[in-house]
């Protein structure tokens, strides 16, 4: 087994600094026998490699197994060109590994569900799974840019047939295997792309009989969102729909930095990472919340090494410190603990869980 750990920039190496204590000993009680790498990716690999994303890094991914990113950008890095966009290695790196999966859990926690600005009778016991296409659509399309005197711009946004089959199938058997509840989420009356979207989704879902699949404009879906969330259970959407909608979701967990992502290509290849950003006011002070990237790890053993019991095996940590009234300053204001402490705290309640 080997891990690649792309810390990228601002908060990022704090993060991934904590989730290689999970890894290690995680490693370590399960008698694992994991590789560790480092590699450059996003803002620290333009100012070494002039690159967000090198033939260095290229060449270590394709020597692993799965990859966990910390986070990526930063001001520094707002207005070189676009090839040299922390931004634009992300993009590369997603669409050249072909991740079309992208994965974002939505989970409450009990012990920390009051941090929540949405009524705990909404969210208590959530579970919510957002399934965003990654590859396509309008991050992808093509032609975009701007006019000779830039007074104008424009992109594209665009799918076809088979890149909405794969995703709805991945979806379809997710929602097989937890509730039997799906919904589309599309913009049909207005986009020509969304209502291929649509007639697709509904010819797939032809073969699972028992799978109720319902539909959802995009703008109604981000309000269902925050007024009755436990009515959905499995979303699946396009890339940019799935991006602002798993952001808002961060409001039903009280915070953005409980929430991890897995990107997932055909052959169960992964990237790993938080759905937060670099975060750089708050880098290197110590207080960033690290259990995004942490359960970013638990889904790493849960998608790429198919060990659900370790993934279980952290998620249940990470209660339990959560638990024990322990909250980094994202969720608690007047007494939290730092970043270190925090993977501190879950170390400790991983080697305590093992022991029970």
């Amino acid at each position: 087994m080997k891990i690649l750990i792309l810390p990228g920039d601002g908060v990022g190496k704090e993060i991934t600094s904590e989730a290689l204590k999970v890894i290690n000993l995680i490693s370590k009680l399960y008698s694992l026998n994991i590789d560790i790498d480092f590699g450059y990716f996003g803002g620290v690999a333009v100012d070494k490699f002039n690159s967000p994303f090198p033939d260095e890094t290229r060449e270590k991914i394709k020597k692993s197994d799965a990859v966990l990113l910390g986070a990526v950008g930063g001001p520094q890095y707002d207005n070189v060109e676009k090839e040299k966009k922390p931004e634009t290695g992300l993009l590369d790196l997603r669409k050249s590994l072909n991740l079309f999966v992208n994965i974002r859990p939505i989970i409450t926690f009990k012990e920390s569900i009051n941090y929540s600005s949405i009524k705990k009778e909404f969210i208590e016991d959530l579970d919510i799974v957002i399934i965003r296409e990654l590859i396509s659509g309008i991050y992808f399309g093509e032609p975009r840019g701007f006019n000779s005197n830039f007074t104008e711009a424009h992109n594209t946004m665009r799918y076809n047939q088979t890149e909405i089959k794969r995703i709805a199938e991945y979806a379809l058997n997710l929602s097989k295997d937890r509730s039997n509840k799906l919904c589309s989420v599309d913009k049909a009356n207005v986009l020509e792309v969304s209502q291929l979207w649509r007639t697709t989704i509904e010819e797939s879902a032809i073969n699972y009989k028992d799978i109720e699949l319902s539909h959802m404009y995009v703008d109604n879906a981000a309000m269902q969102l925050v007024q009755n969330p436990k009515q959905f259970d499995v979303i699946v959407t396009e890339n940019l729909f799935g991006d602002i909608l798993s952001d808002l979701a961060s409001v039903l967990t009280g915070s953005i930095g409980l929430l991890p992502s897995a990107s997932l290509n055909e052959n169960g290849f992964g990237v790993y990472e938080p759905i937060h950003g670099s975060a750089p006011d708050i880098a290197n002070k110590n207080v960033v919340n690290p259990i995004a990237t942490i359960l970013s790890v638990a889904m790493l053993f849960q998608h790429s090494f198919k060990r659900v019991d370790i993934y279980n095996h952290i998620l249940e940590s990470v209660k339990m410190a959560l638990n024990d009234g322990k909250y980094t300053k994202d969720l608690s204001e007047n007494e939290f603990i730092s970043t270190s402490e925090m993977g501190d705290c879950i170390i400790q309640k991983i080697e305590e869980l093992y022991n029970d």
